[in-house]
């Protein structure tokens, strides 16, 4: 296969375009805009902005990559959105760059899918292999971490953190920071336990995902002294188990939004 630019496409002086890379029909590609080897934008896609797109991925009609970020605050500075390799990026899927308030960079990891109208706003860490359905939003400075799922019309506010083999059901607003491995449903989402099918299909021992277990119930589902006393009971009754520690490190380190509790425990 050899690289191929429909003449249609309108691909500004200035953009690097990779080896075998697939470019169809009324594609807008501007001058800042790096693309991988083997990428294929199908047609009608439009790439701008200082934006690297790495190699493998797969972009479908009427994407918006790289374009000004919603937000008041943006001044034109030169920042920068990065997208890794083997991603699916569905149609009407809209991407934007960072912003000098934080970080300068949205990043967006590997091995990723996002469906139909997804959107990643401005200064977003989304990590690798994770998965967003259709129309899910996620707002500035929201931090997702690998292998995370996102149902259908779900919305996270700002500087929200989704831990890592999260699950968000379909249709929910998330207002506080997810932990690692849980599970969020709900109109004002709510923690609903964990995603034990996720560590299952993970490979993860049946030991600590009954440590796990052990942590939601004496954390979570506690009502005895403070979330903050909680943890710290359980930093040292589980010290030894990786997935608790993950777990107990993310509480400890909460945004402003505090941790989002079950339904009946607000910590």
């Amino acid at each position: 296969m050899t690289t191929h630019i429909h003449s249609t496409a309108v691909i500004h002086d200035g953009a690097r375009i990779g080896a075998n890379v697939q470019i169809g029909p009324y594609c807008v590609i501007g001058p800042k805009v790096i693309i991988g080897d083997r990428t294929i934008l199908h047609s009608h896609v439009v790439i701008d902005g200082n934006t690297t797109i790495g190699t493998d991925n797969e972009i479908f009609p009427f994407a918006s990559l790289g374009h000004k970020p919603q937000d008041l605050k943006f001044k034109g500075e030169d920042s920068r959105l990065v997208i890794g390799d083997r991603n699916v990026i569905r149609e009407y899927v809209t991407m934007n760059p960072g912003t000098a308030d934080d970080r300068m960079e949205t990043t967006v990891g590997s091995d990723g899918l996002f469906m139909m109208s997804v959107h990643i706003a401005h200064d977003c860490v989304v990590g690798d292999r994770v998965i967003m359905a259709n129309a899910a939003t996620i707002a500035g400075h929201v931090v997702v971490g690998d292998g995370a799922r996102l149902g259908g019309l779900c919305a996270v506010r700002q500087k929200i953190r989704i831990g890592k083999n999260a699950m968000i059901g379909g249709m929910t607003g998330v207002e506080s920071d997810v932990i690692p491995y849980g599970m969020i449903v709900g109109e004002r989402g709510s923690l609903a336990g964990l995603n034990l099918v996720g560590l299952e299909r993970s490979g993860v021992e049946k030991t600590e995902i009954n440590n796990l277990r052990h942590l939601f119930k004496n954390v979570f589902e506690s009502d005895e002294a403070t979330i903050a006393q909680r943890i710290e009971k359980a930093a040292n009754d589980y010290s030894g188990s990786e997935f608790v520690t993950e777990i107990i490190d993310f509480v400890r380190n909460k945004g402003p939004y505090g941790i989002c509790m079950p339904k009946s425990n607000h910590g």
